[in-house]
């Protein structure tokens, strides 16, 4: 997509906005289905994913591990965020987007009360080439990927959340 058919498809949306701040609010939903054994088959839109644990949980690999699947949810709004604003500022950028995360193990099997539930520290990488670009139209496009880039700013806005139950009873 190019510059001109980006603004085009986005200039409705952002007057829309601008004139109904309430439209702008979507919600956005994941669906699951408890598998068998230690598993939840979930629905991507393209086909059902698979989670189960991770080897280092007593998981056998086979299935996609839940953390793997957040930090691929990151590269991949990350990713195309980049791409979004590269557009936009009418940049030619090709490369590649990676996340890494460290988890300590020991918090989710409850083998010590002190280790963290969760990943303590989450890296996102951009090795990109962005064509000749100079070094404050990079630091444009990498601010303004971070600002807009959903899943990133909610990892580390931590949203608020709230869990329900309901019983079949």
């Amino acid at each position: 997509m190019d510059t001109p058919s980006l603004r085009d498809r986005q200039a409705p949306l952002k007057q829309q906005y601008r004139d109904d701040p309430g439209s702008a609010v979507v919600t956005l939903s994941a669906d699951g289905e408890l598998g068998t054994g230690v598993a939840c088959k979930v629905s991507t839109g393209q086909a059902m994913a698979e989670a189960g644990l991770h080897p280092a949980t007593g998981g056998d690999g086979t299935q996609l591990c839940s953390g793997d699947m957040l930090l691929e949810a990151l590269v991949a709004c990350a990713g195309v965020t980049l791409r979004a604003v590269a557009t936009a500022l009418e940049l030619e950028v090709t490369g590649r987007v990676r996340a890494e995360g460290d988890l300590d193990f020991r918090g989710t099997l409850g083998v010590a009360k002190d280790a963290p539930v969760g990943f303590r520290d989450i890296r996102l990488t951009f090795d990109i080439d962005a064509h000749g670009a100079d070094e404050e139209k990079i630091a444009t496009l990498v601010k303004l990927t971070e600002r807009y880039c959903v899943v990133l700013q909610t990892i580390k806005g931590s949203a608020t959340t709230s869990v329900e139950v309901s019983t079949g009873s």
